[in-house]
């Protein structure tokens, strides 16, 4: 998923809020300069020429900024920026939300005293951490979180608070087998994303919990956007944050956006998963934190398309044999869940891609496109040197091991038989297929199946026709 489709998330969850939400949002200085950096380039283009602009702007003059090939993307950004109550369309006027100017000024010259992009400490931390300490930290309590996702015991078990929000989130459900959590398709899907991606899926649903929990909306919003906006590697007080915010460091602890040391501490450290929350970058900005042979790396320059490339790790022959150059547990884990696992060694695992490994994949809900995608975009290099990357042999088998299975669809509905008369059962049967609600019939043996939507329909005709007869 693109960095524009995580973005896109958070716009459809912004979009739904009341303007009342939005008035109280704009207050804060921090949340302005969030949702700003979070629109589409043209977006804060208009923002900034209107910032200063006091007078209210004709639409007309406005699409005389763009030229003819630009004037959809230009009506799109409008539309957004209508939707985020930034800006009014009024008597074929645009005016600029009043509140919103006035904190997004203040955001940009350090105006207002409200605080809102945290307030640093004061005084030393006794137990000071740098950024690599952040870095390490904020990958081992995510990479907690993925493994403990695809069945791995190599990390501690998450939180009752991170178990709650994996099933909410349906990125995990409940087995009837077991009883016990397992991934399901979305959270297949929620392991090929990026980082920020799997951050903001996270949160938006956290939004959603909190919603539920009767917390205060707006308060954690703010946090939020203000987290995005915190300096990494700089520790800030907790005297600023309100009640609902501090209820909120102890959850995103366990998601490894923040740091404290213990419960009790009038300080934290916001990681770099905060930090980069609103940056715009599909990957961690600043940093690509990787584990090569159990070691942290932390690079400063962002990851290159080349660099990408380098990092697949998977040859797939067309014999269905699988090499994964790879020591990653998590990794392995997943490729655990559709491929036969053979041998392992220091830097690579052996496997193979068989009718029951992808079979118990499409139990779990996973799909065959996502298999494929996964190990197309974790192709190794020498794979990507040849077009198709992937054999096509073994892609169209795997497809085809995935509709052998959906060959037969369950479908809830109703069996109606027993009619004592043959007039009976023919004019319900003649009223359902009128109606296409029918899915099987059998004249013979008086016998038919109705759709669960359709059953309360035959069933109040076949009554009404009993009566008549009586």
């Amino acid at each position: 998923m693109s960095v524009d489709n995580f973005k896109t998330n958070i716009y459809e969850y912004l979009e739904t809020l009341p303007t009342f939400t939005f008035m109280r949002l704009f207050e804060k200085p921090s949340t302005c300069l969030a949702i700003f950096r979070l629109l589409p380039s043209l977006g804060r283009q208009i923002v900034m020429s209107l910032l200063h602009v006091e007078m209210p702007m004709p639409i007309v003059d406005l699409h005389t900024w763009v030229n003819k090939d630009g004037q959809k993307l230009l009506q799109e950004s409008l539309l957004k920026l209508a939707r985020l109550r930034i800006l009014e369309e009024k008597d074929k006027y645009l005016i600029m939300n009043n509140t919103f100017r006035r904190e997004f000024q203040n955001a940009l010259t350090g105006g207002g005293m409200q605080q809102s992009f945290g307030l640093p400490c004061s005084t030393p931390d006794k137990h000071a951490v740098d950024i690599s300490f952040l870095d390490h930290y904020a990958t081992t309590q995510w990479e907690a979180i993925l493994h403990y996702m695809v069945g791995t015991s190599l990390t501690k078990k998450p939180s009752r608070g991170v178990l709650n929000l994996l099933e909410r989130s349906k990125l995990m459900q409940i087995s009837n087998e077991t009883g016990q959590l397992q991934i399901t398709n979305k959270g297949f899907q929620f392991l090929l994303q990026d980082v920020n991606t799997q951050v903001w899926a996270f949160l938006l649903q956290y939004l959603d919990m909190a919603e539920v929990l009767q917390m205060d909306l707006v308060e954690v919003l703010n946090f939020l956007f203000q987290l995005g906006s915190l300096e990494l590697g700089e520790n800030y007080s907790v005297e600023t944050l309100t009640q609902t915010q501090l209820q909120m460091l102890e959850d995103l602890r366990d998601y490894g956006i923040v740091y404290q040391r213990k419960k009790a501490s009038k300080r934290y450290y916001p990681t770099r998963l905060a930090t980069t929350l609103t940056s715009g970058n599909a990957a961690l900005a600043g940093a690509s934190i990787k584990h090569i042979n159990g070691v942290v790396d932390t690079t400063t320059d962002a990851t290159s398309d080349e660099e990408q490339i380098d990092q697949g790790f998977i040859i797939l022959e067309t014999n269905y044999k699988i090499y994964a150059y790879t020591d990653s547990p998590l990794q392995i884990a997943v490729l655990n869940l559709f491929v036969q696992l053979q041998s392992r060694f220091k830097n690579m695992v052996t496997g193979l891609i068989t009718r029951d490994s992808i079979r118990n994949a499409l139990i779990k809900g996973i799909t065959a496109e996502q298999i494929i995608y996964y190990m197309q975009s974790h192709a190794h290099a020498q794979m990507r040197k040849k077009i198709p990357i992937l054999p096509l042999t073994v892609i169209d088998q795997v497809r085809l091991w995935e509709m052998e299975r959906n060959r037969l669809k369950p479908t809830s509905s109703f069996l109606y038989h027993e009619f004592n008369v043959q007039a009976d059962y023919d004019a319900a049967e003649k009223y359902a297929r009128d109606i296409g609600v029918l899915l099987w019939a059998n004249a013979n043996s008086r016998t038919m199946v109705i759709t669960e939507a359709g059953h309360d329909s035959v069933k109040g005709f076949v009554k009404r026709r009993l009566h008549n007869k009586n």
